[in-house]
Parts: C-alpha cells; structure tokens; sequence
C-alpha cells in the first residue's frame, strides 16, 4: 500500500521532469529567425499535453519555464532567467501552459483518436500558442509586423509539427496497444 502510494506521487513527477527535458532539448532544435526562432518546442509541448492530460501537461510546461527562470539554459539558444520571458518569444513561452492544457483536455475529451481529430487538436493547441504569442509580440513590435515575422513564417513548420504530432500520437496508440 505505502510502495503504491509512493509510485502514486513518484510517477508524475519523473513524467514531468522527463516531458520538460524533452522540451528544453526540443528548444535547441531550430531554425534562427528574428525575433522569434522557430523551434521543435511546440510539437513537444503539444504532445506532452495530450499524452500526460491537461494537469500533468500544463504542470509539466509550468516545471520547464520554472527551470528557465531558476537559470537552467532551457530555452531556445540555450537562454535562460526572467529577461526571456520579457522579450519577443515571452508570450509564446507562456502560451504553452494553455496550449498544453488544451491538448490534454481535447485528448481527454477523445480528440487525438483519429487523423482528422488529432489535426485539429494540434491546429487548435498551436492556435492558442500563436494567440499568446502573437499578443505579446505584438505589444512590443506593433501587430502587423507581430503578425509578419511571428505567424506567416511559421504557418508552414506549423504545418509539418502538426502531421508529425499526428504521426507520433498514433504511433504511441499503437505501443500502448502493444
């Protein structure tokens, strides 16, 4: 019973620590733009949320920007402490909280079975991202060019993050099975 209860706590927090690493490593992945790089980060994010649920993926997100503010280099270009999340990329940092919750909430709800159904989640996860995103970026550097160099160059990556985040769900239903 006390092994039980320990596993019981044990568990999600290995998750957690596993799901930030994977995002501190997917931060490193990526294409340098200006302001705002284009990284693996979301794909990771989006699955940590609908493979761990809403809490566990929001709390896992939440564990890596406290990582990243504690001075841990986990974001993009190895950067770290609070002057990351006050720059460009602060309100995409963020919106991986929500954006991950919502994943792991659609996940919850039956939306990751099926192509069409995990299409939509990743669209919809990335759709809140670039909304926290776009808004902050848009308050430092106007909303048109917000919506210049913060969206349009990413609508493509999107578009593959979002067919690889399909591909890896069903691919992780299929290990489950097995």
């Amino acid at each position: 019973m006390i092994a039980s209860r320990a596993l019981d706590l044990v568990r999600p927090a290995l998750l957690a620590l596993g799901g930030s690493l994977a995002i501190a490593a997917s931060a490193q992945i990526q294409v340098p733009m200006q302001p705002v790089p284009m990284t693996m980060q979301s794909l990771v994010v989006l699955l940590v949320g609908a493979a761990y649920g809403w809490r566990l993926g929001a709390a896992t997100v939440l564990l890596y920007l406290a990582e990243g503010l504690m001075g841990l280099p986990v974001f993009a270009g190895f950067r770290a402490g609070p002057a990351a999340l006050a720059g460009p990329t602060g309100g995409f940092l963020v919106g991986f909280v929500p954006a991950a919750a919502l994943a792991g909430w659609l996940a919850a709800q039956g939306w990751t079975r099926g192509v069409a159904r995990s299409a939509a989640t990743f669209l919809a996860g990335h759709a809140v991202l670039f909304a926290c995103g776009l808004a902050w970026l848009g308050l430092m550097i106007g909303f048109d060019r917000a919506i210049a160099v913060g969206l349009l160059p990413f609508l493509p990556g999107t578009a593959v993050k979002t067919a690889l985040g399909v591909a890896l769900l069903s691919a992780l239903r299929g290990m489950r099975r097995a």
